[in-house]
């Protein structure tokens, strides 16, 4: 290549993709080193999937299968490179946090219809995914599609047990609660009650979350690509997903889990964002041991009293929005139906400020 940065041509792919969106979607895969990541993206940038799939590596691992198959680097050191694969994918590895990587692929737009972007080991998901939202440059040409996390079926449950300092988070539980999509991976290496307690510690920390189970990675590309999890046009399905999920219980020692409530009736949309800002900014919400609450991630389908249309409430850390989605409440039960996922949280207290502070019409469920 002439230039370092520069992106190759693409080679033709047996079948001829339709026309780019006018956003590029982009995934974030995560997890712990030596889960599976790197098998994942192998798979992916290796199968025929009629996608031209842009990935960007944030770091390799020592010897990671990628960089063996890919040599990327010769030498074993870290750089920025284009890769072009034969069937249409380009790969890139880089040393920061992808950011520039992706403005650098948003020059070449239309030549790739989807980006991938692996973070490491440590890393928090929802920083990256902060980056997407806070961007209002590049949010014009990418949206976020949705946060997988692997997890590694054999050392699993004993990285997500390990206990850390006061006032830190797990990072393996934090990456399980930030996620759309789980998949649960070496499945051969255990037998059926150690994958039960790793299924079982991954619903209770994020009752929201979609488990996949494999060996090696490999998985339905349709289940872990297009997933929409942060798209308002998406909003009848998270509706119903929502209806489903249940508050559930710490399954480790001070871990992270999941709340969810049902309020029947129309919301303050001036009180809503003083509520939420409350929780998430000002963490005024204690619960019952004095312990801050601390929100990771937040779903929810609400009803504004002066909308007809149903609005979705999406947050990561300390940033949210609300965006009205395409349905109507018509004649349906305006129900507002709210999903906390953190630490400390409390479902009396969230529901007590909650429906004395926010709620119009009153009726718990």
């Amino acid at each position: 290549m002439d230039e370092e940065d520069d992106c190759p041509e693409l080679v033709p792919i047996d079948s001829q993709p339709g026309v780019p969106a006018q956003q590029i979607p982009v995934t974030i895969i995560t997890g712990y080193l030596g889960a599976g990541k790197t098998t994942l993206l192998n798979y992916i940038l290796t199968e025929q999937h009629n996608k031209r799939i842009a990935v960007i590596l944030n770091e390799f691992g020592e010897g990671s299968a990628l960089e063996k198959s890919l040599a990327v680097s010769q030498s074993g050191e870290l750089y920025e490179e284009w890769l072009e694969l034969r069937n249409g994918c380009l790969c890139c590895s880089v040393k920061d946090n992808g950011l520039k990587a992706i403005e650098n692929l948003m020059e070449k737009k239309g030549k790739f219809d989807y980006i991938l972007l692996e973070t490491t080991g440590l890393a928090d998901p929802g920083a990256v995914a902060s980056m997407f939202w806070v961007d209002a440059e590049l949010g014009s040409d990418i949206y976020l599609d949705g946060i997988v996390t692997v997890i590694d079926a054999k050392y699993g449950q004993q990285q997500l047990s390990e206990e850390k300092a006061e006032g830190l988070v797990n990072e393996a539980a934090r990456q399980i609660a930030l996620a759309d999509l789980t998949i649960i991976n070496k499945t051969d290496l255990v037998n059926e009650e150690e994958l039960n307690q790793v299924r079982d510690t991954v619903r209770s920390i994020n009752g929201l979350v979609k488990i996949l189970e494999t060996q090696r990675s490999t998985v339905d590309l349709s289940e872990v690509l297009d997933l929409h999890s942060f798209d308002s046009h998406d909003g009848a399905r998270l509706a119903e997903k929502l209806q489903l999920v249940k508050s559930t219980r710490p399954h480790l020692d001070k871990s992270i889990l999941t709340v969810t409530f049902e309020v029947t009736g129309d919301l303050s949309e001036d009180a809503l964002n003083a509520f939420i800002q409350d929780l998430l900014w000002e963490k005024k919400f204690c619960n019952q041991q004095g312990e801050p609450m601390t929100v990771i991630r937040l779903k929810g389908i609400v009803s504004f009293a002066s909308k007809d249309h149903q609005v979705m409430l999406q947050g990561v850390h300390e940033l949210y929005e609300l965006n009205e989605t395409p349905q109507l409440w018509e004649q349906n039960a305006r129900i507002n139906r709210l999903v906390f996922i953190g630490r400390n949280l409390d479902k009396g207290i969230l529901l007590e400020h909650f429906t004395s502070t926010v709620v119009l019409d009153t009726e718990k469920k």
